[in-house]
């Protein structure tokens, strides 16, 4: 190795060691835990709000998630150079049913993280602000094309699923497409309470609120005849994205948030094919406002041009999750009561 690689090697590492970016061994397959920690540890809200609970009443607990994601996201603070510590973490996901040495769906394993912190938490005021740093909130609306009658219900997704387009697509083009109205008919018409009957029905979902963190997940994975692949196609976004300017018709008549303009801070990749792939992850740092790029235990600074090379096309390491930040005021968590 010549003395300048080693320079930048060595250069590279006091970097990563001064702003506290740790790699994640790769053990028994986890690199898509590994991407998804990486995230964790870029959304510090998480890490802010688990540290206030008191998670004595969990020690010993195996199986209780909230609990190892505590202690690894404490782990990849710190600054030695060497990989966090993650095992005990991985082997709690095995017990929650994900198994090692196993292949898994990154969105799939991030909604069951939130769930099983959702559920294991002793602390339910702390339990659902974390969940709520991701809830967005709905309203759907489904018309009766019989009757003209309306149906209203509000929901909440923790994840914004957005349907990819076997060509070249945007994120504005794709939220355009899982916002607008679609007619339901023959075996997919829904029941009337009016009418009394299953009528064909036309459907729309609206927003309500908007969430600190916006999760999105491109959903690049086509299941056809008992198999499944991945959809390479090009999918362009942009590093920051204002609602109110390209989407405000999408709007709810209840909707009332003022800020509504999000950054990009985290992006999951998947390379490879649908059944045999490899996750990594870019994050951007908080303090610094770099983009870093981990790849299990290898960790090194990179730039916005890189993380724009994964809107895919032509190669098959594509972004597969992105997670915006709301740009507002100072987060701050919510006091905590006594008494």
């Amino acid at each position: 190795m010549s003395a300048g690689i080693c320079y930048c090697f060595s250069r590279l590492t006091l970097v990563n060691h001064l702003f506290g970016m740790r790699g994640l061994s790769n053990y028994c397959l986890s690199c898509c835990v590994n991407s998804l920690l990486q995230t964790f540890s870029a959304t510090w809200e998480i890490a802010e709000l688990l540290e206030r609970w008191d998670a004595a009443g969990a020690k010993g607990d195996a199986r209780n998630v909230a609990l190892h994601l505590k202690r690894v996201l404490e782990a990849m603070r710190g600054d030695l150079p060497q990989p966090a510590p993650h095992r005990d973490f991985l082997h709690c996901l095995d017990q929650n049913s994900f198994r090692l040495n196993v292949q898994h769906d990154a969105d799939e394993v991030f909604l069951s993280i939130l769930n099983f912190i959702h559920q294991q938490m002793d602390n339910k005021v702390l339990a659902g602000e974390i969940q709520d740093l991701y809830k967005i909130s709905v309203e759907t609306n489904l018309q009766c094309l019989k009757c003209n009658s309306v149906q209203t219900e509000t929901s909440y997704m923790l994840s914004l699923p957005l349907y990819v387009k076997e060509d070249d697509n945007s994120l504005e083009g794709c939220m355009n497409s899982f916002f607008e109205h679609q007619e339901l008919r023959g075996i997919n018409s829904c029941f009337c309470a009016h009418c009394g009957t299953k009528n064909p029905s036309r459907q729309g979902v609206k927003l309500l609120s908007l969430p600190r963190i916006l999760c999105m997940n491109l959903k690049r994975f086509r299941n056809s005849r008992g198999s499944t692949r991945k959809l390479d196609c090009r999918v362009s976004f942009p590093e920051t994205f204002d609602f109110s300017q390209s989407l405000q018709h999408v709007f709810s008549g209840n909707f009332a948030q003022n800020e509504c303009r999000y950054t990009l801070y985290a992006v999951v990749v998947h390379c490879g094919y649908a059944m045999f792939g490899h996750y990594t992850a870019y994050v951007r740092h908080r303090e610094n406002k770099c983009w870093y790029y981990a790849d299990d235990s290898h960790v090194q600074q990179t730039t916005w041009e890189e993380v724009q090379r994964t809107y895919g096309g032509r190669q098959s390491r594509t972004a597969y999750m992105l997670m915006y930040r709301r740009d507002s005021e100072e987060w701050r968590p919510r006091p905590e009561l006594s008494g």
